[in-house]
């Protein structure tokens, strides 16, 4: 069936979302994905450029415009086969990563309408692909070489089974009990279902990878000692999980949470899914949310379905907002109150320690700072005060310095994030590689992935030549 060419820069085809009243009564994925038809449809849109910008503007370089060639012919299996070929985790990414700012934004339709929605034709391949019997990946000979790879995060996920597709012998480490690192405790099961994680992991597992859970390398095991076990490379991707925050008075008081914190009880004690796993979270009636990121805007959302009143308190106008566009929108559709302008400056507690309101100013935006954003500037006398019975921060995060503590001759920069080359993700520790956040800092899923493939093919050249 032939499209209008002119239809094609209009609009892109829209995708179902679960119903605003429904979303705050649980955790139900919001965003319902394509069905075949809208996927073919939206497939068409694409210009089929000779030189497709749009492959440019992806961390992992998938061959983008064959994939929704592919998709456009109803071949979703053959166009999930060509994402795999760069994307180790196409419907993790499908969902999460930010799309408009990365291959979309190169997208040539988008310069007269809409551009081609990538991430929901990713989403929708690699789900109508998860439902089908796969061929394992089977290395008829083994390179004959152990890695560790430490760390089940994105980064870890990609070069573990980038490795995997070279034949070496594979032990993943990961500190909690369940494999997945931020994709499991960091994001919430209405953006990114936990099957949908637990489905790529068991894709690795079938590939030869094995994954030793509740293993902290830098306390359990050392680098050192994963070498005397026989490993020949270890690659650190650990992610940056150590929160920031604000140095504020009250910060320590109960009920003071970090996003990070607040995300893990959620997601990996399973509160989301309170009574049947009796964890839950208490978060009372009011929390206020310190941030405007992606981080908070998951952190709100979630307080958001655990009952409360939620506010998103952020120093900057709405148009300095460094969250995606679109969790902004469902935030606000979801009712969660937005404060801009607004600066926190001290938290008060209550008479047996638990949080019971935070003072803020108000703020006005100035000249620009050396990030390009107009600097906040605090109006005087302009405090007021919010009732809040939790308060999560979401201001940011860090490496966690357990794996450089124990490993002095490890190079880190000034922030703790661990020294490694841009173009094979080696460390200043011979056969030690390193990538994703801990090394660049908090960053996207994708460029995390894109940092475990680059160091996968260095620890393979590396041993080749060994």
């Amino acid at each position: 069936m032939s499209v209008d060419k002119r239809a094609r820069f209009i609009g892109r085809e829209p995708m179902a979302l679960l119903e605003d009243e429904l979303r705050v009564r649980g955790f139900s994925e919001v965003a319902l994905g394509y069905t075949e038809e809208q996927a073919i449809s939206e497939a068409k849109r694409c210009l089929k450029c000779k030189n497709p910008k749009c492959q440019l503007g992806c961390p992992v370089n998938i061959d983008i415009k064959d994939f929704i060639a592919l998709t456009a012919e109803g071949k979703f299996i053959e166009a999930y086969k060509k994402i795999k070929e760069k994307n180790s985790l196409p419907a993790v990414c499908g969902r999460v990563c930010p799309q408009e700012e990365q291959c979309e934004v190169e997208c040539i339709v988008g310069l007269k309408g809409e551009p081609v929605a990538i991430g929901r034709l990713e989403r929708f391949v690699s789900d109508y692909a998860l439902t089908k019997e796969h061929k394992k990946i089977v290395c008829e000979v083994s390179a004959g070489k152990k890695v560790a790879v430490v760390g089940s995060g994105p980064a870890g996920l990609a070069c573990a089974g980038e490795l995997a597709k070279l034949c070496y012998d594979v032990t993943m480490y990961e500190a909690f009990h369940e494999p997945g690192g931020v994709l499991m405790y960091g994001i919430p099961e209405f953006r990114l279902p936990k099957g949908i994680v637990k489905e790529e992991v068991e894709f690795l597992k079938e590939a030869g990878v094995k994954i030793e859970c509740n293993v902290i390398i830098g306390k359990t095991l050392t680098i050192d000692d994963l070498f005397e076990m026989g490993f020949e490379a270890v690659f650190l991707g650990t992610g940056a999980g150590l929160p920031y925050f604000l140095g504020l008075e009250g910060e320590n008081l109960n009920g003071v949470y970090s996003a990070n914190e607040f995300l893990t009880r959620v997601n990996l004690m399973r509160a989301y899914r309170f009574p049947e796993y009796k964890t839950p979270v208490y978060v009372g009636n009011h929390v206020a949310v310190i941030g405007a990121g992606n981080v908070a805007m998951d952190a709100a959302r979630t307080a958001r379905r655990l009952g409360a009143t939620v506010h998103i308190i952020y120093r900057r106008s709405e148009e300095e907002m460094p969250a995606r566009k679109e969790e902004i929108e469902h935030a606000k559709e979801e009712g969660i109150g937005f404060l801009t302008l607004a600066n926190p400056m001290k938290v008060i507690g209550d008479e047996k320690g638990y949080v019971k309101e935070i003072v803020c100013q108000q703020m006005e935006l100035g000249e620009p700072d050396e990030s390009g954003r107009r600097r906040p500037q605090a109006i005087p006398g302009s405090e007021f005060t919010l009732p809040v019975d939790t308060l999560v921060v979401a201001v940011g995060q860090g490496p966690n310095p357990i794996v450089t503590q124990a490993t002095p001759d490890l190079a880190t920069n000034k922030w703790g994030n661990i020294i490694a080359d841009e173009q094979t993700g080696a460390t200043s520790i011979p056969g030690v590689y390193a990538g994703g956040d801990v090394v660049t800092g908090a960053a996207t899923v994708i460029k995390a992935m894109g940092a475990g493939k680059i160091a996968a093919a260095g620890i393979h050249n590396y041993l080749t030549n060994k």
